[in-house]
């Protein structure tokens, strides 16, 4: 898949942001293209080799269809995870590197529930810290909304 300057794209496992140039570079005495991403969240920028989209897994961000999806699975019951810390913590790495939105609005959700039910250990809480960037970081570009917003709209589902 090719992009070009302007799009959308999701870096899995670190988020959304949008391509800014597409540059030459000799890096180790390689000259290769890449890919100059901005992710506003967090405020990085990130250079990804042309040959090396498709094994990274770099995708379009979702379009509106695809935001109400994601709305929902928010909304939906959490599904049943291991009581092994150990197995879910993997389980949910999983789906966060798989770049799929979806998969890793259920580990939002999941870990949201969790909080609210058990509480989190550190590590199942930075988890959930970075899924929730990857998340927010995809919905602002797939919305043109702010952070702020999204975050707001996220909590209102946790809500009660």
């Amino acid at each position: 898949m090719e992009f070009n300057v302007g799009d959308k794209v999701v870096y899995p496992m670190h988020g959304a942001g949008v391509i800014e140039a597409i540059e030459e570079k000799e890096i180790l005495g390689e000259r290769k293209k890449y890919y100059i991403m901005n992710i506003p969240i967090g405020d990085m920028k990130v250079m990804i080799p042309l040959d090396n989209v498709e094994q990274i897994g770099l995708r379009e961000v979702i379009d509106r269809d695809g935001v109400q999806r994601v709305f929902a699975i928010l909304k939906a019951n959490h599904s049943k995870m291991s009581s092994n810390w150990n197995r879910r913590y993997r389980a949910n790495l999983d789906k966060i590197k798989s770049g799929d939105i979806f998969q890793v609005a259920e580990v939002v959700r999941n870990l949201m529930y969790r909080d609210k039910e058990k509480g989190l250990s550190t590590g199942e809480r930075k988890m959930l810290e970075s899924a929730r960037q990857i998340l927010v970081s995809e919905l602002v570009l797939a919305q043109e909304t702010t952070a702020e917003d999204v975050d707001n709209i996220i909590d209102r589902f946790f809500r009660g």
